[in-house]
């Protein structure tokens, strides 16, 4: 399986894009006017888009994002670095969520990562902006020890488990 993705460097809000098991010319385009829509629906402007050398993204791809003003980049060769935010992605997605799920099909796949993306963009703490999540605002810190004793935590398991999401309780 293929999958599409991709990620805002500042935010590091990820987009999922759709995954099937053959990458064809018109799948990649849709996936790139998605990633537009999906742009433009939250307000986020994008002037480049950074992406390796594969030949799965046609010429076709790049025509499709230089038509709404994105310019394409392409990445050194052999330069996994010059990309890094993206690939630490890939990594924390293949040991959090691949790596302990057993996948039955196309359609689990993209349920799968539809729930990966959701957790990672609302509830996991990214180190390199403050430990912020890409679509929440940092918490106000509690500094009163009589409310730190009563803190009211609740745990939500989506995936049967394998994601953890704590939540104050107010």
């Amino acid at each position: 399986m293929y999958a599409f993705a991709a990620i805002e460097h500042a935010s590091r809000r990820i987009h999922i894009l759709g995954a099937t098991p053959h990458p064809t010319t018109a799948w990649v385009v849709q996936a790139a006017k998605n990633l537009v829509i999906d742009l433009e629906d939250n307000d986020s402007r994008a002037r480049f888009m950074a992406r390796d050398r594969d030949g799965k993204l046609p010429e076709l791809f790049d025509a499709t994002l230089a038509d709404t003003g994105i310019d394409v980049v392409l990445s050194g060769i052999q330069m996994p670095s010059m990309n890094s935010i993206m690939e630490q992605w890939v990594q924390t997605c293949r040991h959090e969520l691949l790596d302990r799920t057993l996948i039955w099909n196309q359609r689990h796949l993209l349920h799968a990562l539809r729930e990966f993306e959701q957790f990672y963009n609302e509830h996991r703490p990214h180190q390199g902006i403050a430990n912020a999540r890409p679509l929440r605002p940092l918490p106000t810190p509690i500094v009163d020890p009589n409310k730190i004793a009563l803190l009211d935590i609740r745990r939500r398991d989506p995936i049967g488990g394998i994601l953890h999401q704590y939540q104050h309780a107010a």
